[in-house]
């Protein structure tokens, strides 16, 4: 098995945001990190030694860094079984076609073709389809509509990049030239692409099953006293707005080699996923096979951002193939093939009413928003765009009545699933722009209405209008805190010499929650051999986040164990018995909740053994710093002997497994200031200051987390000012297939960025902390594009929908200076 070349896309942001926090901050700011970096650098720790410098809450540099900084990870690509094969897709050229005929001739004529698939095989032989695992009631209680997904297109194509034929050969370049020689004959039909156009009476119909293009109409909250507080309102505000389409674009693009097992026979995927706990129990349901008859096994993983969460066609596929040909099927997506194929993110129309009373109080909140599911439903699509974030909706502040109605809406575009947030960074941009909007037109500063709008602390635990309880949270200290950082009050000044230099300058904050780490539990299971050396197995999986050296800190802290004597297992459905996966910022906190717990089982269990090592009752024992002591006396033994003691003939000395399962999920809230300039005669835009204060509970690693809301915070500029995915309108073509003309983020598109932290404990998680892999991505855009607007605030513009370009800014400038 070969070697990567380089990590993976969330790792490089990371790694970065490190190093850019170590030498740009002060030297004693950060002394514990570069402490922790030289101490194990230098030969490490033994048990039960200083580990007050490795353990909860210290900014321990990552573990994985040395070993994917040198190019010793392994990801899929460089995974290679013996007499494997290799896959190449056919692709629709059209975003909506009748398959009229399939000629595979010559394509089975190219030198080192084995086999050629299309749907009918894989019907015939009982392949079921790629399901949608979520639901989205319509309001009269019906389901909403399902339409099937077979791996490969059958009879119709419905986007452009929908995958029609499989080609498998002994080589890559055999694949693709034959790829190439099939010819398919289509009867083109009209597409429609437009979110706010698909449910128009005359829009193109993508299933025929789905009148005017829904799939759902769903609602939430109490529609009679929102309505009643929008008729009672001294002052209503509108707001109609774009949270626009990405493209996830991790650096590793999908992938995976699907093969026959020699000596079971069982069905087995190698994937760069999320969980592979997730794709083998939706795989078990397509091959209508017991789940134990199936191995999903997932290495180093170069980002991910919900994307790789997802089980797709193209797996199904290949599994397929693997089992007809009994060889290795090996298919590694092209970047081309990812812009078309991957899901995509995001894609809202949402219009938003908000009533006020004489005082600028909040007294109810009407949105209704129609979300572009695609031309398919992916995996959990239904979910995104309703329950997954419309609570998030009432913000931080006290709506004492709301109500949101979702369309979901059918296109003839890839399909939409989660990214980054998943459906509470839509929620957060509609609120915090809707409050910007508000204030500028009641005349007042957007710090003000939020101050007088905010859910007090003392309101804790805070039932919104939505059923949901916030646990926690000091809404107001953390906007004031990031105000006296950013220098609100001094704003002026600097806009006035920003304009003396031909410059506009603008301040824009948003205040975000977010609901996290909620949902399915989780499931540890910690070994000890008799050298005293851990191994734990876990169902989450790291794509970036640095889990390695997150669980590590939580065993250091528990058992008192050195980093080097723990292993992590991840990745491999076999040795792991379940797995939620990672997605929602739930690794650590709901994973390192049962790690604590499984810990707390190996303690017990030591202790027993510790006492009659020590003769004497159990309750004698004390556990502390690596040593079982009997209390009042100097007698202990060591956690290691405790383990040698022991072990078993296979050399395991305990053995023992919890879970957690979350009783409510944790709302991570903060404040993101953005200050930027915007150069008149250009449209070109620089972001000059940024500011956050965030509350996420206790925190495992600083150092760590600060690296998750940096790449949030890039991720987020990207959508608010550079990534731009668009279909072409009437053809369905994708005009930004290519990093040629979908634009990402890069480093000095970033200012430096103040952090704070105010740490409120949650009370819903064992370990106090709050999910923090997404917030950065949530409160980023508002911020943005509320700096954006008040920089145009002298050019009459209340609203500009994302991605505000350089381009959109100059033609907006030059409309008004017409």
């Amino acid at each position: 098995m070969s070697r990567p070349r380089s990590p993976g896309y969330e790792d490089c942001v990371s790694l970065w945001a490190q190093v850019y926090r170590l030498y740009a901050a002060s030297l004693a700011e950060h002394s514990s990190a570069i402490h922790s970096f030289l101490f194990r650098n230098s030969g490490g720790i033994s048990q039960g030694q200083d580990m007050d410098k490795f353990g909860i809450g210290q900014a321990v540099t990552r573990v994985e860094d040395q070993r994917l900084t040198r190019g010793e990870g392994c990801y899929i690509e460089d995974v290679n079984l013996d007499g494997q094969t290799w896959a190449t897709f056919v692709r629709s050229p059209h975003a909506n076609a009748r398959i009229l005929e399939i000629d595979c001739e010559s394509a089975r004529n190219v030198p080192g073709v084995l086999a050629i698939y299309t749907a009918e095989d894989l019907e015939a032989a009982g392949i079921g389809h790629v399901p949608c695992g979520a639901d989205a009631p319509n309001i009269d209680g019906s389901p909403c509509f399902k339409p099937p997904r077979p791996a490969l297109a059958q009879g119709q194509v419905r986007f452009v990049g929908d995958a029609v034929v499989l080609v498998v050969a002994e080589t890559r370049t055999a694949a693709v030239d034959a790829a190439e020689q099939v010819w398919i004959d289509y009867e083109v039909l009209d597409a429609v692409v437009e979110t706010d156009r698909a449910l128009d009476e005359d829009a193109a119909q993508v299933w025929d099953s789905a009148p005017n293009n829904r799939c759902f109409h769903w609602q939430d909250g109490n529609p009679e006293a929102t309505r009643s507080a929008l008729e009672q309102a001294d002052r209503t505000v509108e707001l109609e707005l774009v949270n626009n389409r990405v493209i996830p674009s991790s650096m590793e693009t999908r992938g995976a080699i699907a093969e026959v097992e020699n000596e079971s026979g069982r069905l087995a995927l190698h994937v760069s996923c999320q969980g592979v706990h997730i794709i083998r129990n939706r795989l078990a349901q397509i091959f209508n096979c017991k789940t134990e008859d199936l191995r999903v096994r997932c290495y180093d993983v170069g980002g991910g951002f919900g994307m790789k969460i997802f089980l797709f066609p193209e797996y199904v596929a290949i599994l397929y193939a693997a089992r007809q040909l009994d060889r290795p099927v090996k298919w590694i997506s092209e970047r081309s093939e990812a812009f078309l194929s991957d899901t995509h993110g995001r894609d809202h129309v949402t219009r938003l009413r908000l009533a006020l009373d004489k005082e600028a109080s909040i007294l109810g909140l009407k949105v209704t928003t129609v979300a572009n599911l695609g031309a398919y439903l992916s995996n959990a699509s239904p979910f995104v765009a309703t329950a997954a974030g419309v609570a998030m909706l009432v913000g931080c502040y006290d709506i004492p009545s709301a109500h949101v109605e979702v369309h979901g809406v059918f296109t003839n575009t890839a399909p939409v699933d989660a990214y980054r947030g998943a459906g509470r960074p839509e929620a957060i941009y509609a609120i915090e722009r809707l409050l910007d909007a508000a204030a500028r037109d009641l005349g007042l500063g957007p710090d003000e209405l939020r101050r007088r709008n905010f859910i007090p602390t003392s309101a804790m635990p805070y039932k919104t209008a939505f059923g949901i309880t916030y646990d926690s949270g000091e809404f107001c200290r953390n906007m004031e805190d990031a105000l006296q950082m950013a220098d609100w009050n001094g704003f002026p000044a600097r806009r006035t010499e920003a304009f003396s230099r031909g410059k506009l300058r603008g301040i824009g904050l948003a205040c975000y929650i977010e609901r996290c780490a909620g949902g399915a539990p989780e499931e540890a299971r910690l070994t000890v051999n008799g050298d005293g050396q851990v191994t734990l197995y876990i169902g989450t999986q790291s794509n970036g986040q640095g889990h390695e050296t997150a669980f590590r800190q939580i065993l250091a802290e528990r058992l008192s164990v050195s980093f080097e004597d723990v292993r992590i297992v991840q990745g491999d459905s076999d040795l792991i018995e379940t797995g939620g996966g990672t997605m929602g910022s739930r690794s650590v906190p709901v994973g390192g909740s049962a790690i604590t717990a499984a810990a707390d089982r190996i303690i017990e269990q030591a202790t027993k053994q510790a006492a009659e090592l020590l003769e004497t009752a159990e309750a004698d024992i004390e556990f502390s710093r690596g040593e079982f002591r009997v209390v009042g006396t100097d007698r202990s033994e060591s956690f290691r002997t405790v383990a040698a003691s022991c072990a078993d003939e296979r050399g395991i000395s305990f053995d023992e497994k919890d879970s957690f399962a979350p009783g409510e999920a944790t709302y991570p809230n903060g404040t993101h200031i953005c200050e930027l300039e915007i150069d008149v005669a250009t449209g070109t835009l620089k972001v000059i200051d940024y500011t956050v204060v965030d509350d996420f509970g206790y925190v495992i690693n600083p150092l760590l987390l600060e690296g998750q809301v940096h790449g949030g915070i890039a991720q987020g500029l990207g959508q608010a000012l550079l990534e731009h995915c668009a279909y072409e309108s009437g053809s369905g073509q994708l005009l930004s297939a290519s990093f040629m003309d979908y634009t990402m983020p890069r480093a000095d598109d970033l200012p430096m960025i103040r952090f704070k932290r105010n740490e409120v404990p949650c009370l819903t998680n064992p370990l106090g902390i709050k999910g923090a892999g997404e917030a950065g991505a949530i409160g980023a855009p508002p911020a943005i594009v509320n700096a954006i607007v008040d920089a145009l605030s002298g050019y009459q513009v209340r609203h500009v929908d994302m991605p505000v370009t350089s381009a959109r800014l100059w033609q907006l400038l030059h409309h008004a200076a017409a």
